[in-house]
């Protein structure tokens, strides 16, 4: 039992409350915040750090012992993406003290931004599934409210659509919770995995995994991404960096968690599925990336690309893949939210988002074009960057498991990400701005702040990758050895 594991989602939820209380003063709200997710942070490292020392940390809520209790479950898996939450959070709260208007602020921006970070941690932190959905509603809840503020009427229109998807996947996913709980009776993670080995692999189980499958492929984008592009272009570019690098990983941890824990006892069917979805979402994914000429839209479909990378290696499911799966998710948490932090400014200081209005700004913004140019590189995964590492272990793990063909499709992916994203810079940064161009000053560095704390995490966990792979190592036999989680769950004292 250790009280830290609920610290990440605690700290969050009292910075929101308190920042409501203060609504009168922007400025208090600024202090709050700022403090408020520097102790998450500090707490979420001070966590991996007891997880890394005397692995898997539980807390079972209230005092009820699990099965019958919530339970938070803190492993290397958990912590590590609690870690890239904790700090991609920070660095966008700082990236918004610099790029929002006060009609934003004063509409309980702050707020909203605590309380998402707060359902972030709590999905990844839970060993419960009712108390993931609850997880995910106070996340999603709060996006709807980011991605509204502001009011215009793209906003307006693409938050009924967002709305709306979320109301029918959430509300699939109370009935996929009520169908598991009437065949099992529990829904405790590490005890459901045990019932259904009791019960043993029948269609009825199969059949509620897929429901979990879409509801989850919806919530990330796997696939079933229909809705993502428009939504994810409408707010600012913090809100669209904050939705980048954690939303989507939400539903894609959630996918990792169940079908390594609950639904591991029939693979080759699930994984199977989720291979050919993957397959079609990374071919998608840089399908839309190269064909479109706006710097939003070609960001958004990176993140779907994105998601396809981490689905390939659930599809794998060796121990290369799983670990690449690890590796790669950081990373890509990290990179989406850099690119749109960088995107933002690129956006500002050239005042449209339009490729064929841009030109000639590595003059002016030096710092910014070779910022972008890296980060473009770690996206690839060209070494020694971030990117590497992850993807070298998922195209390994993809050979292992015989899927040439699914492989060869991320090979390719790879390739037409980099040309997607070195299109922006040689574009936006090289030749001569077009004609009738107004090129206005805007105070950049302020934005490249917080921008290069991630750039700085991204360029170290390519070069430190060996002490990266010890952690994702640890975490990879967790999700290859499920009875790890559960004796720690379901220890008696």
């Amino acid at each position: 039992m250790n009280n830290a594991v609920v610290l990440p989602i605690l700290l969050p939820l009292l910075t929101g409350i308190a920042v409501i209380l203060c609504f009168r003063s922007v400025r208090v709200q600024k202090l709050l915040s700022a403090a408020g997710m520097l102790l998450t942070t500090v707490a979420s490292f001070i966590l991996i750090t007891q997880v890394a020392k005397h692995g898997v940390q539980t807390l079972a809520v209230g005092g009820w012992k699990p099965p019958y209790g919530i339970v938070l479950v803190a492993d290397m898996v958990a912590a590590l993406l609690v870690v890239a939450a904790s700090v991609i959070a920070l660095a966008c709260l700082l990236y918004a003290f610099r790029s929002l208007n006060e009609e934003r602020e004063e509409h309980h921006f702050y707020a909203f931004f605590a309380f998402l970070v707060a359902g972030v941690n709590g999905s990844f932190l839970t060993g419960d599934l009712f108390n993931l959905f609850v997880c995910f509603e106070l996340m999603l809840i709060s996006s709807y409210a980011l991605i509204v503020l502001g009011g215009t009427e793209r906003q307006l229109r693409e938050t009924i659509k967002y709305v709306l998807i979320n109301i029918v996947s959430s509300s699939l996913f109370v009935a996929s919770i009520g169908f598991l709980y009437s065949v099992t009776g529990t829904l405790n993670m590490a005890d459901l995995s045990n019932r259904i080995v009791e019960i043993g692999q029948s269609g009825i189980i199969t059949v509620i995994g897929v429901l979990f499958l879409i509801v989850f492929s919806i919530k990330a984008g796997l696939f079933l991404f229909f809705w993502l592009s428009g939504s994810y272009a409408a707010p600012p570019a913090v809100v669209t960096a904050l939705f980048a690098g954690l939303l989507t990983k939400v539903g894609l941890y959630a996918i990792v968690r169940t079908f390594t824990l609950i639904f591991y006892h029939d693979p080759d069917f699930f994984n199977a599925l989720i291979g050919w979805m993957a397959g079609a979402t990374m071919l998608l994914g840089v399908i839309g990336a190269i064909s479109y000429r706006d710097v939003n839209k070609i960001l958004i479909y990176n993140v779907v690309a994105g998601v396809g990378f981490v689905a390939f290696g659930m599809a794998s499911a060796s121990r290369s893949a799983l670990e690449g799966l690890l590796f790669y998710m950081l990373h890509d948490m990290l990179i989406k939210t850099l690119l749109f932090l960088l995107g933002g400014a690129l956006i500002a200081v050239a005042g449209t988002s339009r490729l064929d209005r841009m030109g000639g700004l590595i003059r002016r913004y030096p710092l910014l074009g070779w910022m972008f140019f890296v980060s473009a590189l770690a996206l690839a995964g060209i070494p020694p960057f971030s990117g590497f590492p992850g993807k070298l272990l998922l195209f390994e793990g993809g050979l292992e498991a015989g899927l040439y063909g699914l492989t060869g499709i991320a090979v390719l992916s790879s390739l037409l990400m980099l040309y997607s994203v070195l299109r922006i810079f040689i574009q936006a940064f090289w030749g001569e701005p077009p004609k009738g161009s107004i090129r206005r000053p805007y105070a950049v560095n302020g934005l490249l702040i917080p921008a290069g704390v991630l750039f700085v995490f991204i360029l170290s966990m390519g070069i430190g990758a060996e002490g990266m792979f010890r952690l994702t190592a640890r975490a990879g036999d967790i999700l290859l050895h499920p009875n790890i989680y559960i004796d720690a769950v379901l220890a008696k004292e």
